[in-house]
């Protein structure tokens, strides 16, 4: 099959002008993005990257895009470019044997309100809930603060946005982290259309890969909830691990997970203190809205 989708696909690379959107920053971020369909009766998914000047990695995915269908193992990496520094790919995909849509993904979670009794961080009216904090001219919240209040066991939920970097490869993509209890972090990184690795979005750093990369395109809002379980302590030692549950876009990507250790540059050590919510800062324009806490 993968040979067929390549062969409908590169052919596809034309000058084709699409209008931009207003927050884009050039022609490709127009043509990045998540198409699906069906080639031959089988469907299948692709995630199209803008790797900067014109050119592009296409991923596909055997059964549909990751989250709807594709099976975690069957995918296809490839490159293309415009010519003459033209746009490529219209806004969908066409051949004979085939036909592949432009789609637009949102998190399940994208917006939920905060249940009665939750603890509001940051709503877009105040950054009083933390420390050293700024926000945007459009009421967003910045990267690299620290909540006032300190938490237990709990869950969160926060929605953020990465920028559009294509020219920037690897940490430099759209960097940050989420700690919890500024001691684990849950990695954010524009991760779009990457392999899953630990260092990745949905990542628990130096700890686990996510089971699959869930990742939408940059300056898509997306969202983490995580179900966090403390740790237990007795007279100093640690009795139990604590535990990591995260959806990222919707999806389980870690499921319930033993935290070892405190992850790699946490402003704080494992203990039995409750511990702040900590967006670390990675000089990288990363911005934040609708963040609660639930204690449980």
């Amino acid at each position: 099959m993968t040979s067929k989708i390549l062969k409908i696909l590169l052919p596809l690379f034309i000058a084709i002008g699409i209008a931009l959107p207003a927050i884009a920053e050039d022609a490709d971020y127009a043509i990045q993005g998540e198409y699906s369909g069906t080639i031959d009766g089988e469907k299948i998914g692709v995630q199209v990257i803008a790797r900067g000047d014109g050119k592009f990695s296409l991923v596909s995915y055997a059964g549909g895009l990751p989250g709807d269908g594709w099976n975690r193992t069957d995918k296809t990496i490839t490159t293309g470019s415009t010519k003459d520094g033209a746009s490529v790919f219209a806004d969908y995909l066409s051949g004979k044997n085939g036909k592949l849509s432009r789609v637009v993904r949102k998190s399940s979670t994208l917006g939920m309100q905060p249940p009665e009794g939750a603890v509001i961080l940051f709503d877009g009216s105040s950054t009083d809930a933390f420390t050293r904090a700024e926000m945007t001219d459009d009421k967003l919240l910045k990267t690299g603060v620290t909540s006032k209040q300190l938490f237990a066991n709990h869950r969160i939920h926060i929605e953020f946005r990465t920028p559009y970097k294509p020219f920037a490869r690897g940490q430099q993509r759209g960097n940050a982290g989420l700690y919890v209890q500024g001691r684990y972090e849950t990695q954010i990184l524009d991760s779009f259309g990457l392999e899953g690795e630990m260092d990745e979005a949905g990542g628990i750093y130096s700890i686990k890969a996510p089971d699959f990369n869930a990742c939408f395109p940059p300056l898509s809002w997306q969202t983490y909830d995580i179900d966090f379980t403390a740790a237990e302590y007795k007279d100093g030692e640690k009795l139990k691990s604590a535990r990591m549950t995260v959806r990222l876009n919707g999806f389980v990507i870690q499921d319930d997970v033993e935290l070892t250790h405190a992850t790699t540059a946490s402003p704080l050590e494992e203990g039995p203190e409750a511990g702040p919510v900590y967006l670390q800062y990675h000089d990288n324009p990363v911005v934040y809205r609708n963040i609660w806490v639930t204690e449980t």
